[in-house]
C-alpha cells in the first residue's frame, strides 16, 4: 500500500513561505495590550452622544473619536483573522477571533448612535457647520453619504439594537465557515500514479484539472458525497443567512435586500439586471465552447467533472511559486514603476502567505486593514492557474496600499464593486503578456483554453451564481422555505441553462449551493462578473493607449472611497451604468474562442 500524502501542519512550514503578522503586532501580548486600550476607549462613547447639536467643533469631536475607534477595531480584527485563518482549528486563534468579532459588535454597538443622531440635523443645520468648522472639510463626502441615505437609517435606540445583533445575524455565516473548513472530513481517493491523496478544497480544483478522466470523476463524487450528508444542515445556514439579509433590508425601508445590499455604495440596480440581461443573451457562446470542449477531450457525454481539466491534455506550462513570482513582476511591467516598485516589496517582505498547511483556510484573497500590510493568502499549487490567482490577489494589495497611501482614514479603503475591477485588470494584462511571447501552438492553445476558462469561471458563472442569489432571496421574501431539496431543484434547472445541451447534468452538481461561501457575502459575487468586464476595457486602455490611460488607472487606484465607485470608474474611463462594458467582454470572448478553434484545426492537420 502506498503512504497517504498528508498536508503539512502549521508548525512545518518554512517562515519564508509565511506572512509576517509581527508587523500587525509583534505578538499576542501585544494584541491583548491594543485589545484592552480600545475596550477602555469604548467606555467613553456616551460622553460623545447628544453633543452634535453643539456646534462645529463638537460635531468634529465625535466624528473623530468614531473614525478613531473603528481604526483601531480593524487592525484588532484582521490580526485576529489572519491568525484564525493560518489554521482554523487552532483553538487559541479560535479564541482569539471570536473575542475580536464580539469586540466588533460591541464596537459598532457603542458608536452606532452617529448617524441616527447626525440625521436629526436638518441639513442646513449640517453643512452650516462645514462653514463654522473648517476641519471638517475632509468629511464631506462621508457625511453627505449618510445625509443622502436618510429615509433608511433608524432612530437611535433601533439602531442600537441591531448593531448589538451583530454577532447573532453573522451566526450563520460563521457556522458555516467552521463546517466547511474545519469540520468536514473529505475522503482520501486514487491519484494518477496510484497514490492516496486525501480530498482538501485546494486539492479538490487541483484535481479537477487532472488529465485523467478517472481522478477527475472520483474527486467530484468523494467530495459531493460529504456535502450529500450535510446538505440539511447547509440549507439550514444559508436559509437563516438570507433571512437576515431580507429581515435587515425591511426594517430599514428598502423594497428588497439586493437594493439595501447595492445603496451603500449607491449602484443602481439596473447595473445588477443589465448583467444578468446581457450575460444570458450570450449564453449560445458558452453552449458553443461547452460544445468545443466536448469534441477535443473525444467523450461521448461531458460531465461537471470535464469543465475545469485543459482541452489539450497535459498543461505545457507550469510554474513554482518562485517561477511565478518572476513571470508576474515581467506581466505587469505595463502597469509602470510605481506600481512595481509595491508588487517587488510583497514579494520580498513577507506580505504572502504561500503554502497549503492543515486546518489552513481555503482558496485565496487579499486582506488588511488601513494600518496594515495588505495580506494575500494562498493555497500554492505549481500551476498556469496559480499564477493567474498570484496576481489577481496582487491586485487587490496593490489597490489597498495605493488607497492607504493616497487616502487619509475616512476614505482609505474602497468598495468591493471596485475591488474586483483592480484584481481582474491584472489577470487581462497577465492574458497579453503570455499570448505574446508564447510562440508554441500548444503553449498559446492552452493559454487561450485558460482565458476562456477563466471567463466562464469569472463572468458566466459568477453571474449564474448572482442569478440564484438573488432568486433566494425572492422566493424567501415571498415565504418559500428554503430547503435543500428546493435549492437542489432549483439550481440544477439554473446549471442546465447555463451550460447547455451539450453538458450532462450530474445530480451531484445540484449541490453546489452547499459549498459556495460567497452566497454568506449579501450580493458580493455580481461585482466579479462586473469587474471582470471592466477590467477587460481598462487592460485595453493601458496597453493601447499609452501613459495617460495608466495614469487614469492609477488614480482609480487611488481613489478609495472619496467618490462614488460608479464616478470613480467614470473618470477611469470605464461607465458601468451602461451595457457597452459588457457586450465588449463578450466580444474578446468570441475572438478568442475563435483564435482557439482555429488554432485547434491547425494543431490537428499538423
Amino acid at each position: 500500500m502506498s503512504e497517504t500524502k498528508q498536508l503539512p501542519t502549521r508548525e512545518e512550514v518554512a517562515e519564508a513561505s509565511t506572512w509576517d503578522l509581527t508587523k500587525i503586532f509583534v505578538d499576542d501580548s501585544a494584541f491583548e495590550v491594543a485589545f484592552k486600550e480600545l475596550q477602555e476607549e469604548l467606555t467613553h462613547a456616551s460622553s460623545y452622544k447628544g453633543t452634535l447639536k453643539n456646534g462645529g467643533a463638537a460635531f468634529l469631536a465625535a466624528l473623530e473619536y468614531v473614525l478613531d475607534v473603528s481604526r483601531k477595531l480593524e487592525k484588532l480584527y484582521v490580526y485576529s483573522h489572519l491568525k484564525n485563518d493560518q489554521d482554523t482549528a487552532n483553538t487559541t486563534y479560535q479564541a482569539l477571533y471570536a473575542r475580536a468579532s464580539s469586540l466588533l459588535a460591541q464596537t459598532s454597538e457603542a458608536i452606532s448612535w452617529l448617524e441616527p443622531e447626525l440625521l436629526t440635523l436638518s441639513d442646513d443645520v449640517i453643512w452650516g457647520y462645514f462653514e463654522e468648522e473648517p476641519n471638517l472639510a475632509i468629511y464631506r463626502h462621508f457625511v453627505k453619504q449618510t445625509v443622502d441615505n436618510r429615509a433608511h437609517v433608524l432612530p437611535a435606540e433601533q439602531e442600537a439594537l441591531l448593531a448589538a445583533a451583530g454577532e447573532i445575524f453573522g451566526s450563520p455565516s460563521n457556522t458555516f465557515s467552521v463546517l466547511n473548513n474545519a469540520d468536514l472530513v473529505f475522503p482520501t481517493i486514487e491519484g494518477e500514479d496510484g497514490e492516496k491523496i486525501q480530498l482538501s478544497h485546494g486539492i479538490y480544483g487541483q484535481l479537477l484539472e487532472s488529465t485523467d478522466r478517472r481522478v477527475r470523476e472520483d474527486a467530484f463524487k468523494g467530495l459531493y458525497s460529504v456535502y450529500e450528508q450535510f446538505r440539511n444542515t447547509f440549507a439550514s445556514t444559508l436559509s437563516a443567512n438570507i433571512k437576515a439579509h431580507n429581515y435587515k433590508a425591511k426594517v430599514r425601508k428598502f423594497q428588497s435586500a439586493r437594493e439595501a445590499a447595492l445603496s451603500s455604495n449607491h449602484i443602481p440596480e439596473s447595473v445588477y439586471d443589465t448583467l444578468v440581461s446581457v450575460v444570458n443573451q450570450n449564453l449560445p457562446l458558452l453552449h458553443r465552447y461547452m460544445a468545443l470542449r466536448k469534441r477535443l477531450l473525444n467523450v461521448d457525454e461531458l460531465h461537471m467533472y470535464d469543465v475545469y481539466t485543459p482541452l489539450l491534455g497535459e498543461a505545457p506550462i507550469s510554474y513554482t511559486y518562485e517561477q511565478a513570482v518572476e513571470k508576474a513582476v515581467q506581466a505587469l511591467e505595463p502597469m509602470g514603476e510605481e506600481y512595481l516598485a509595491i508588487v517587488k516589496e510583497a514579494f520580498t517582505n513577507r506580505w504572502i502567505d504561500v503554502v497549503e498547511n492543515k486546518g489552513k483556510r481555503s482558496g485565496a484573497y487579499s486582506s488588511g486593514a488601513y494600518d496594515t500590510l495588505p495580506y494575500i493568502l494562498m493555497n500554492w499549487h505549481d500551476t498556469l492557474d496559480q499564477l493567474f490567482t498570484l496576481v489577481h490577489e496582487m491586485g487587490h494589495s496593490v489597490h489597498s496600499y495605493f488607497t492607504r497611501n493616497n487616502q487619509p482614514y475616512v476614505y482609505g479603503d474602497y468598495s468591493i464593486f471596485l475591488a474586483e475591477i483592480a484584481s481582474t485588470t491584472n489577470e487581462n494584462i497577465l492574458t497579453e503578456h503570455l499570448l505574446e511571447t508564447e510562440t508554441d501552438p500548444r503553449v498559446r492553445a492552452y493559454v487561450l483554453n485558460h482565458y476562456l476558462d477563466g471567463f466562464k469561471g469569472t463572468v458566466f458563472r459568477q453571474t449564474q451564481f448572482a442569478e440564484f442569489e438573488h432568486f433566494m432571496h425572492v422566493e424567501d421574501a415571498k415565504g418559500t422555505p428554503l430547503t435543500s431539496e428546493f435549492l437542489s431543484e432549483s439550481y440544477g434547472d439554473l446549471n442546465k441553462k447555463y451550460y447547455g445541451n451539450a453538458l450532462e447534468m450530474d445530480p451531484e452538481i445540484r449541490l453546489e449551493w452547499s459549498r459556495i461561501p460567497h452566497f454568506y457575502y449579501n450580493y458580493y459575487v455580481f461585482q466579479y462578473s462586473t469587474g471582470f468586464s471592466a477590467a477587460s476595457a481598462l487592460a485595453g486602455k493601458i496597453l493601447s493607449e499609452g501613459p495617460e490611460a495608466l495614469e487614469n488607472y492609477l488614480n482609480y487606484l487611488k481613489a478609495g472611497s472619496s467618490d462614488y465607485p460608479i464616478e470613480v470608474m467614470k473618470k477611469a474611463g470605464v461607465d458601468m451604468t451602461k451595457a457597452d462594458y459588457l457586450e465588449d467582454a463578450m466580444k474578446m470572448f468570441e475572438k478568442r474562442l475563435n483564435e482557439l478553434e482555429a488554432l485547434v484545426e491547425e494543431l490537428e492537420q499538423n
